[in-house]
């Protein structure tokens, strides 16, 4: 009867699954002829192609000249959009303007879009150095559709034979003998290369004092010798002009007289921060020459104070001399804010709700720098405990923290203070839990760095030390009777994570991201500098061999991760999204076990998706007992491995396609998570994988994400069924749905 019942259900899933394809398709399918205006075609594709192997010619990049767009495809498949439309009737009733509106109208083929294209197809391949390229349309007509073909030929690209150079400008001429001209003979022609060194030198004399300098005194003469396929180019850069009829002369370097700071926020000019803040902040000098790099890197550092809301820097030219006065006007931020968030929560079906009272003082010592006092509360209805006299989850916490706009370090010189766009942050965290199993008290203290240096992709951390205390003073009976006393049922990770415990550790960060390519890493060690005490005084140890501090046994272990994310863009509206992401921590010393804080799951939103949070794994450990899983199914070692198809389908809406895979291990051997220690020779199989769809809301300041998440490959199976659920799939038995706010990476 059993095997009855789950053949019909997976017969009743199959049918719904074929009746979503089958729906899809038919939506797609719609005839497109009687919403087309006459003698007019739908443009159906769009190719770009070449007539040769050309290595620096991107077909893909050059299809973003072509002035028409196909109708936008969900996942570069199916035109949903186009068949929402197509479904609306000719009557102009509201139901089939509602119908258009949320669907897309079939691109009509416009042959003047289309000659246009050619053209600039032509004029991109001419700036590459193809002088002789020419580009061909083919229309591919069937039906009321067509496709677009253009075909590129770019010919033999043209190189520079000879380079010269006219600087009208003798002290010019003299500077860039020093920085040297990127152009040469012998290299390819090409207009970017052309333009990226005339926008260097104009940068590079801009820095120089070359205030009233721009690129535009810069230009080329290029004499084109087409049976050699080649260029005679002359660079010339011209003397300075006010306007066409003055006689020229040279360009005039220009110093900084005077800076003034002015307040923008009221009448009364004073500046609520300190002198010395706003020269370490400022990059124009007083009696050097102007820089717009300096310009621009008075803006950077001004714009990242908390205190100031706006800044604009003007420049005044003292008259009938080469000097500047520069006035920098500061508008201020409130000195302090208070804000009330409350929001809802959901721990696996428990509701509950949370509400946090925040004050901030963003110039607490008139240096900007940000002081806030967070006051939380959180209240959980916990359900299906019994033998606790008490239902409810109670917590509550008071964090502190407090940042500097920069280094607040000794031994630092004044060029790496300016140079570094850095923060030094002090936290202090007192967090009280109070659940029907156990009360928990933990108390944290940090001082941190970060900082990244100017106009780089890369971002460093530092965890100078940071400590937790955390500490135990009640647990229920009940819960201890079943879990922590219990013979039967020991369990040496769920005790360990019910003792007191001190934690000291020091940690090192470094995070880079050009967005397209991102890496996160993270390296922290805890209590090696406690045992190497500990150990020179012979400190007293408890009744596991721990080394105590103040009475309590301290943690030591090291941990390593590494996270990478890279992006494909396919086109504006299509991306595929690479992640991979390792983690290694490993208890030595005073500790067999890592801390609970410290100690990895799998499952989840961002995770292997088609299992739920802290429900996958370590290898093939079948969880035993759920209440206590979220404790058993931890482990020493995570990896990560995801690909996911984003789409944009219309207005604020996203899809994506995705598959996940990964696991988590112990690198002991406990008796309490059987086959969950990590061997090379079984990593293969004892890889989960999942695969699913998701949809998100993108407000652009944030991201509502939906995913629906199924099993492909489980390594805790029973049966066949649940070793392929990909080959055998149920949905009430391998689907998670996740919701979340953010992208999963």
């Amino acid at each position: 009867m059993q095997n009855n019942s789950e053949r019909q259900m997976r017969n009743k899933e199959y049918r719904l699954c074929l009746a979503l394809v089958i729906g899809v398709w038919m939506l797609c399918a719609c005839s497109v002829s009687r919403h087309l205006p006459e003698n007019t075609y739908m443009l159906n594709k769009v190719r770009v192609v070449t007539d040769g192997d050309y290595k620096d010619i991107n077909t893909t990049a050059m299809k973003e000249y072509v002035r028409q767009r196909t109708n936008s495809r969900w996942l570069s498949t199916a035109r949903v959009p186009l068949g929402v439309y197509l479904l609306a009737g000719r009557d102009s009733n509201w139901v089939n303007k509602v119908i258009k509106m949320i669907g897309e109208a079939p691109v009509v083929y416009d042959s003047v879009l289309a000659k246009l294209s050619c053209e600039d197809l032509k004029q991109a391949l001419v700036n590459k150095g193809y002088l002789d390229a020419e580009v061909e349309l083919y229309l591919d007509t069937k039906k009321r559709k067509v496709n677009a073909i253009y075909v590129l030929h770019p010919a033999t690209p043209y190189k520079i034979s000879s380079f010269q150079t006219d600087i009208q400008d003798s002290v010019i001429a003299d500077m860039l003998t020093e920085r040297g001209i990127s152009l040469h003979e012998g290299m390819q022609f090409s207009a970017d290369a052309l333009n990226a060194e005339r926008t260097g030198i104009t940068s590079w004399l801009q820095d120089r004092g070359y205030f009233r300098f721009n690129k535009e005194f810069i230009n080329y003469r290029a004499r084109k010798h087409a049976e050699e396929h080649n260029v005679d180019l002359l660079m010339t850069l011209h003397p300075y002009r006010r306007d066409i009829e003055d006689s020229a002369s040279l360009h005039s370097r220009y110093q900084i007289k005077d800076l003034e700071f002015i307040n923008m926020s009221s009448a009364d000019s004073t500046i609520h921060l300190r002198r010395h803040v706003l020269e370490e902040n400022t990059f124009i000098e007083k009696g050097k020459p102007y820089s717009a790099s300096g310009l621009q890197n008075t803006y950077n550092h001004f714009g990242r104070l908390s205190a100031v809301k706006y800044t604009n820097i003007s420049f005044e030219q003292v008259p009938d001399t080469t000097l500047l006065d520069a006035k920098i006007q500061i508008q201020a931020n409130k000195p302090s804010t208070i804000s009330f968030q409350p929001e809802g929560t959901n721990t696996a079906g428990d509701l509950g709700a949370a509400a946090s009272l925040t004050y901030q003082n963003r110039n607490l010592f008139r240096g900007s720098e940000l002081f806030s006092v967070q006051l939380r509360g959180a209240y959980e209805a916990i359900r299906g405990l019994e033998g606790y006299s008490n239902q409810d989850f109670f917590e509550y916490s008071l964090e502190s923290r407090l940042s500097f706009p920069r280094f607040i370090a000794p031994l630092l010189s004044s060029h790496i203070r300016r140079n570094i766009i850095a923060t030094s942050e002090v936290s202090l965290l007192y967090d009280s839990q109070d659940r029907p199993e156990f009360h928990r008290r933990v108390l944290s203290a940090g001082w941190h760095y970060q900082w990244k240096p100017q106009n780089r992709f890369s971002n460093y951390r530092v965890d100078l030390i940071d400590l937790n205390y955390v500490f135990m003073p009640w647990i229920s009976e009940t819960f201890r009777k079943e879990y922590l006393d219990n013979t039967e049922n020991s369990n040496a990770i769920l005790r360990y994570n019910y003792e007191d415990l001190f934690i000291m550790k020091i940690g090192f960060g470094y995070a880079y991201n050009n967005g397209r390519t991102a890496l996160k890493t993270n390296l922290e060690t805890s209590g090696n500098l406690l045992n190497l005490y500990s150990s020179l005084i012979d400190a007293s140890t408890n009744s596991y061999g721990q080394y105590k501090i103040f009475n309590i046994a301290f943690a030591q272990y090291v941990k390593a991760d590494i996270d990478f994310i890279h992006r494909l863009y396919v086109d504006n509206n299509n991306q595929l999204v690479v992640h991979a992401g390792l983690g290694v921590a490993y208890p030595y010393g005073n500790s067999t076990i890592l801390p609970f804080e410290k100690r990895y799951f799998a499952g989840g939103a961002n995770s292997v998706r088609g299992w739920t949070v802290r429900s996958l794994g370590p290898g093939r450990y079948k969880d035993k007992d759920g209440r206590i899983n979220f404790i058993t199914q931890t482990g020493d070692i995570k990896l990560d491995l995801n690909l996911e198809y984003r789409s944009h389908l219309f207005w604020k809406f996203y899809g994506a396609l995705f598959v996940d895979a990964g696991n988590i291990w112990t690198i002991r051997d406990y008796k309490d998570q059987p086959e969950g220690q990590f061997k090379f020779s079984r990593i293969l199989d004892d890889m989960a994988a999942s695969y699913g769809l998701g949809l998100r809301l993108n407000f652009d300041y944030f991201v509502v994400r939906f995913d629906f998440g199924m099993k492909a490959i489980n390594p805790a199976y029973e049966s066949e069924d649940t070793h392929y659920p990909i080959i055998h799939p149920r949905l009430s038995r391998d689907l998670a749905f996740h919701f979340a706010v953010g992208m999963p990476f």
